[in-house]
């Protein structure tokens, strides 16, 4: 898969007593767009939910560099920026763009996979781990 991106829509409420938008709203979007590739890469949450699964992360950071404003056309990419090949463990970067491709944020997550019944770190099992690692990846990805 070469891209994915996603539109979004800002609302009233993203926005903070300054009018744009609150900075916790960007990490909301990191997660919108992680949870939509998941989704249509046939990892749902019932599919997640079935094999004891979760994700979780282990960092997040936001590189904040131009504010986004109410009625700003905004659109967020993924892209994988580091995995181990059963996908166990991986970081993920997003960029948030509005207007004209207008670079407003990157955003830098770590994560791994969670037994939620044993409530410990795993693997992918064998059948969701190809459509997982078919995220797109940043330029110069390597496996960890």
């Amino acid at each position: 898969m070469e891209k994915f991106l996603k539109d979004v829509e800002i609302r009233w409420a993203d926005l903070d007593p300054n009018f744009h938008m609150l900075h916790s709203k960007y990490y909301d979007l990191g997660a919108y767009i992680r949870m939509c590739y998941l989704v249509e890469s046939g990892i749902t949450p019932t599919v997640m939910r079935n094999l004891n699964l979760g994700a979780i992360l282990i960092r997040e950071e936001c590189i904040f560099r131009r504010e986004i404003l109410f009625g700003d056309k905004v659109q967020i990419d993924l892209l994988l920026s580091k995995s181990r090949r059963d996908a166990s463990r991986w970081s993920i970067r997003h960029h948030i763009y509005k207007n004209d491709n207008k670079l407003c944020a990157t955003i830098n997550v770590d994560g791994a996979w969670i037994d939620t019944i044993k409530r410990k770190l795993t693997g992918l099992p064998e059948e969701i781990v190809s459509p997982f690692l078919e995220m797109p990846k940043v330029e110069g990805f390597d496996w960890e």
